[in-house]
Parts: structure tokens; sequence; C-alpha cells
């Protein structure tokens, strides 16, 4: 695992700021899971396994051949060349059920039950066959050793054997592996309820057009995607101005919900009022206020209406990667499952400085030059600017006080996921 805890001999300052792994636990730590329900299998793409599924039916259900050619018994080929009579053929969805005796062979098919007494499979291309009918003498040139190209039963799965555990989050293979073992349904968590709540006065819907000192409320469009990419339902509560209680309202007004996500009014200044709504009541609390995290160091945490929330930073960056880095584990962990991203190391392609005390994400692009992969951060990286974002690739994670790097020099990297 990557360090991401500041060194306790350095300078913190006078108010640490809150580490990410623990901001995160803090976060997680709040949340429900959603209720259980059962689900048609193939309605559940996207779903998160509730209860272990286990197979029904063991595959393959018996003993079939890996290879077109003839099955045969192993102390037949020892001596080669040799000659064989075929007998019989044995086709997937069409087997013989007879047995082997010596000097036999049966024709068989990908796919096809292997006969009873056969332990060998010859492959079509070391054999000279008289003809594709049974009674001709097949000659065998070569064979494999015992057991070669055969498939045991219950090579894949057994009946009885947990295929996919709880937490499983069912992708279109993970479903056609449970289909194969002869399920139809699943106990699945259901999609959690995530309220989307963009603030501030300079915003205006997508398809309006911005006055003097107007902005889109892009970052509300980019989270209903992304939480629907992360198995939430997402609830647009629209756009709250910046004026002390508009976020408690357009909350109240909303209906059931299982989390609350806002964007933007997380800062100190005088319009910013999210912090301030969430001490207003027993309900309506404050968790914690700002981390030791770049972009994304004024992230909130707390209850709106006794519903968990996630205010993220208004900088579109700083949603974005806050969104990937609490909100997908968020949602994760709600439907019982773990969003623990992957990360390895890759060599810089230049230069980097140390860094300070907030474990800083870096927006770059890995590249591969002669079979060689390495990271390059982009030049710019304003927590503003989403051409950065939307070009890169993965972040480059700085934990705190990480030393300054030279080319070649390793760094932790996370690949962004496809539809991030």
């Amino acid at each position: 695992m990557m360090p991401n805890r500041p060194d306790a001999s350095k300078p913190a300052g006078k108010s640490p700021l809150l580490p990410v792994d623990q901001a995160l636990a803090a976060i997680i730590e709040r949340l429900p899971q959603t209720t259980p329900a059962r689900k048609p299998l193939e309605q559940a793409l996207g779903f998160t396994l509730a209860e272990d599924l286990t197979a029904a039916l063991t595959l393959p259900p018996q003993a079939v051949s890996a290879m077109d050619g003839y099955a045969v018994r192993g102390a037949d080929v020892t001596q080669l060349p040799c000659q064989l009579t075929r007998i019989a053929e044995s086709a997937a969805g069409h087997p013989w059920d007879g047995e082997i005796a010596a000097g036999q062979a049966v024709r068989v098919f990908t796919g096809a039950a292997i006969p009873d007494g056969a332990d060998t499979i010859v492959i079509q291309e070391d054999v000279d066959p008289v003809a594709e009918e049974n009674g001709v003498v097949i000659t065998v040139r070569s064979a494999e050793p015992v057991g070669r190209y055969i498939r045991p039963a219950g090579l894949d799965i057994t009946a009885g054997q947990v295929i996919l555990p709880a937490g499983t989050l069912l992708s279109a293979r993970s479903i056609g592996l449970a289909i194969a073992a002869g399920l139809t349904t699943a106990t699945v968590r259901a999609c959690p309820r995530v309220g989307v709540l963009s603030t501030g006065d300079e915003l205006v819907r997508p398809g309006e057009m911005p006055g003097p000192g107007q902005i889109i409320s892009s970052n509300a469009s980019f989270l209903m995607n992304f939480i629907t990419a992360c198995g939430g339902h997402a609830v647009d509560l629209g756009i709250a101005r910046d004026k002390p209680g508009a976020m408690l309202k357009a909350v109240q007004q909303a209906g059931a919900l299982d989390l609350v996500v806002t964007t933007g009014g997380a800062s100190v200044g005088t319009h910013d009022h999210i912090v301030s709504d969430l001490g207003s009541s027993a309900e309506n609390a404050l968790n914690f206020w700002k981390i030791a995290m770049r972009p994304g160091k004024p992230l909130i945490s707390g209850n709106v209406n006794d519903i968990p929330l996630i205010g993220l930073p208004g900088n579109p960056v700083s949603t974005a990667v806050c969104a990937l880095v609490f909100v997908r584990p968020a949602i994760a962990h709600m439907v019982g499952g773990s969003a623990d991203p992957l990360q390895f190391e890759l060599p810089l392609s230049v230069d980097v400085e140390a860094n300070d005390q907030r474990q800083d994400y870096i927006r770059a692009v890995i590249s591969t030059k002669d079979g060689r992969q390495t990271v390059t951060p982009a030049p710019r990286q304003d927590s503003s600017m989403m051409s950065v974002l939307a070009n890169a690739n993965a972040f480059i994670i700085r934990p705190p006080f990480d030393p300054a790097k030279a080319a070649g020099e390793r760094v932790w990297v996370m690949p962004l996921p496809p539809l991030y």
C-alpha cells in the first residue's frame, strides 16, 4: 500500500489537517447499507451481491474434449505409428454412451463428452483417417500424454461451490458465470439514492446561456453520471443559492435519500454556507471540515436531516478528484462492496519537486514507448482546469512530505476508470 499519512516529525502547522485515509474512514463509518432484494440476474448488471452465489450445476458436467480429434486408450498409442478402428462419434450435445475397448477410437469434437474407457485425445492433425465413417482404420502418427486435451468434470466449478461472494459487483462476465451455473436470480443491494446539489449564485443549468459572472453547472452533470457509473441512483436536487438554509431546504424537499453530495459552498467565504448550515441542529451536524489533500482541501462530512452528506469543493477538478477518492468508495460501502482503487508504481518521465503536508493527486498521462511505461504529470495543475483532467488517464499520488524525485524514479499511480 502507498503511504498516505503525514510524517509526525514534520511541521504540520497550527491546525493539522485530517489525512485522506482518516477522512475516508470517518465518512464510511457513518453510512448505512441499503436493503437487499431478489432480482433476476439478467437485470442485475451493476448491482452488488448481498449474499453469496452458489453453483447449482457442475461445469463441465462430465469430462469433455478440448480439441477436435479421437478419444483413445493411452495404452494403445504407446508404440507409434499405430492403427486403431474408429467405432463411433461423440459431438457436443450428442454423446456416445458406449465404452472403448482395446484397439478402438471414437471421433470427438471440441466440447464432446469423453466416452468411458478413453483417457487420451489424439488431435486430428496427428491422424491419417481413411474416411469420416465408423468402421474405418485410422493411423495415429503422434500422441500427447494421457489426460492432455481432456477437461475433467468440474474443471470450472462444482455444484454447491460459492462462485461469487457477497460484495461482488455484478459484471457482464460474472452474470454469465452465474447463469451457466444454473442460477437465474440473485439477492442484491438496492442502489442508494444519492442527491446531487450544486450551490452558488453564479450557476446556471446546462442549456442556459450564462450571463455576466455566471458559469454552467457542469459539476452536477459530472456527478450525476459518475454516481450512476458507481452503481448509485442519482437524484438532481438542482441549484441552491448562496444564502443560509438554502441547502437545508433543497434536501428537505427532495424526499427519501441515502446520501447527499453537494458541490461548492465548502470554503470560508461569506457566501459559503454549507458548514454553517450543518451546525444548526442535532440532525444537521458537522462531522469534519478540511483535509490534507490537494485538490480538495475544503471537503466536508456531516449529516443533513440525519442523511449523511459529503460536501465537495466547487472547483471542477476538486469535485472530480474528491468524487473518485470519497464518493465512489462511499457508494460501494452502502451496497456492501468495496472500491479499493488500483494503484501501482511507474517511473517518472520528468523531475518533480518535493511535496508539502497535503496528499497530492496530480493529473497525469501514462504512456508507452519501446515497451516501457512512464507517467508524465500535466504541466498545469490548476483545480479549475477541466481540460487537463479530461485528457489525463491517471493520477500520480504524492503522499505528504514526499521528497523531490528525478526522472526515472518511481511514483504511485492510480489509473482512471474508463467511465470516469
